[in-house]
C-alpha cells in the first residue's frame, strides 16, 4: 500500500472524476497524466475533457489509453448547439446568468474574455456529457481557462469542482481568481509560495479552501542514476524552450565553463518557440561541439538521459510578463533518480531543494553563479553523490506521487455527492 493511501480503494467507490485541462496530451505535463493514472489505480473512474487537442510529434506511452477515450470536440457542431438549447429549455435563467457572469468577470482580461467566448459553447456540451456519464466531481488543472471551464460546468449541473494552480497560469493574470475560488469546493496549490500568492490576492476568507498538494513522482518507477565514469561533466536540462526556463543563462554559463577549461557536454531536451534562436546562439558562442539539442523526448528516453548525466540544471527565471515556475516536475524526477541538481532560487523551488543538502540553488539569471556551481560539482564527485542520495530521500518523503494523489482523492471524496 502506497504512502498515505490507507483504504482509498473503498473511498473511490462511486466517484467518477472529469478532468479538464487546456490541452491533452501535452508532453511537458506529465504531472496531469500520472495524477489521473494514479487515481485510476486507486479505483476512481476518470473521464478526460480537454479544451483543445494537443498534436505533438511525441507522446508518452502511458498517455495512449487516455488519448483513445478522451472527449475531443470542435468549437461548434450540431451536438454542441443542441446542448445550448437543452440547458436553455431546462434552466434558462441559470444558463443566461452563467453566460453573463462569465463575460462580466472576464471583461478586464482580453485573454480570459476571448477564452470565455471561444470555450463557453464547448463547456456547455461537456456539462451535458458529464451529466449523462454520471460524473460526480470535476477537477481542472490550471487556474486560468480550465478552472473557468469547470466553474461553468458546475453552475449548469451542480457538480462540485476543484482546480490546481501551478505557475504562469496563476502568476500572470489573476482575473476572476477570487470568483473561481469562491465557487470551487476547494483549490490546490503546488507550493506554499503559491498558497500565499493566492491568499494575498483573493482574501484570507478563502484560505480554508486552499490545500497545498505537491505534484509528485513515483521514485519506485524511476530507477537510480549511477555515477557516470567520465571526466567530462555531463549536464542535462529538460525543459520547454521558452524564456521562463532560462536557457540563455545556461548557455552563458557553458561559455564561461569553456573559457575556464572545464570539460563538459550540455544536453538540452525539449521543444518550443526558442529552438531556432538558441541554436543560433550556440553557434555564435562556439559551443556547437559541447551543447547538444535533442528536441522533445518521451519519458523513458528522458529517464535514460538522466541516468547518463552527472547533474540536471533548471535555470528558471521570471519573464517580462511575470511568468515563473511552480515547482518543476523535471527536478523531482531527476532528484528521484538520485541525480545532483542545480536550480534557481525562485518561486516554490526552495520548498523542494534544500540548498547544499539535496541540491544547489543559485540566483535566477546569474550565469556566473550557475557556472561556479557546475564547476564545483565537476570537481567533487563525492558531493554529487551525497546530494543525489539526499535528493532521492527528499522526494520520497515530501514529493511522492502516490501520497499526493491520495490527499487529492480524499479531498474529492469529501465533497462528492453521496
Amino acid at each position: 500500500m502506497g504512502p498515505g493511501q490507507g483504504g482509498l480503494e473503498d473511498v473511490a467507490g462511486g466517484v467518477r472524476i472529469a478532468y479538464v485541462m487546456s490541452r491533452f496530451p501535452k508532453l511537458t505535463e506529465t504531472f496531469v497524466l500520472f495524477e489521473m493514472l494514479e487515481l485510476e489505480r486507486l479505483g476512481f473512474e476518470i473521464e478526460v475533457f480537454p479544451l483543445l487537442r494537443e498534436r505533438e510529434p511525441v507522446a508518452h506511452a502511458e498517455a495512449l489509453p487516455l488519448i483513445a477515450r478522451a472527449h475531443y470536440v470542435p468549437f461548434l457542431s450540431l451536438p454542441i448547439l443542441a446542448a445550448q438549447f437543452h440547458f436553455l429549455a431546462r434552466a434558462p435563467r441559470t444558463y443566461l446568468a452563467t453566460l453573463l457572469q462569465v463575460l462580466v468577470r472576464t471583461l478586464p482580461s482580453p485573454n480570459f474574455l476571448a477564452g470565455a467566448l471561444c470555450f463557453f459553447p464547448k463547456c456547455v456540451f461537456f456539462a451535458r456529457e458529464m451529466e449523462r456519464r454520471g460524473v460526480t466531481h470535476v477537477h481542472a488543472h490550471f487556474a486560468n481557462h480550465p478552472a473557468l471551464a469547470a466553474l461553468i460546468m458546475h453552475r449548469l449541473t451542480g457538480i462540485p469542482f476543484s482546480f490546481t494552480a501551478h505557475g504562469s497560469d496563476l502568476h500572470v493574470d489573476q482575473t476572476a481568481l477570487a470568483w473561481k475560488l469562491a465557487q470551487a469546493a476547494f483549490a490546490v496549490t503546488v507550493s506554499e509560495y503559491n498558497r500565499e500568492f493566492v491568499r494575498e490576492r483573493s482574501g484570507h476568507a478563502a484560505a480554508d479552501k486552499l490545500r497545498v498538494i505537491h505534484c509528485g513522482v513515483d521514485p519506485r518507477r524511476l530507477g537510480r542514476a549511477g555515477e557516470v565514469a567520465s571526466p567530462t561533466l555531463e549536464i542535462l536540462c529538460v525543459a520547454a524552450l521558452r524564456t521562463v526556463k532560462g536557457h540563455r543563462h545556461l548557455l552563458e554559463a557553458c561559455r564561461q565553463l569553456q573559457s575556464s577549461g572545464v570539460p563538459f557536454r550540455c544536453h538540452l531536451v525539449g521543444g518550443g518557440p526558442l529552438a531556432r534562436e538558441l541554436r543560433a546562439e550556440i553557434e555564435r558562442a562556439g559551443l556547437g561541439a559541447q551543447v547538444l539539442l535533442h528536441g522533445p523526448l518521451p519519458r523513458e528516453a528522458v529517464l535514460e538521459r538522466m541516468r547518463a548525466a552527472h547533474v540536471l540544471v533548471q535555470p528558471s527565471v521570471v519573464d517580462r510578463a511575470g511568468r515563473r515556475e511552480g515547482i518543476p516536475v523535471t527536478l523531482m524526477e531527476a532528484m528521484g533518480c538520485g541525480l545532483a541538481v542545480v536550480a534557481s532560487r525562485l518561486s516554490g523551488i526552495p520548498e523542494l531543494i534544500e540548498d547544499g543538502r539535496s541540491g544547489l540553488l543559485v540566483p535566477p539569471g546569474d550565469a556566473r553563479a550557475l557556472a561556479d556551481a557546475l564547476a564545483r560539482l565537476r570537481a567533487a564527485p563525492e558531493l554529487r553523490a551525497e546530494l543525489g542520495r539526499n535528493a532521492r530521500a527528499r522526494v520520497e518523503a515530501e514529493f511522492d506521487l502516490r501520497a499526493g494523489a491520495s490527499r487529492l482523492a480524499r479531498a474529492i471524496r469529501e465533497c462528492s455527492p453521496g
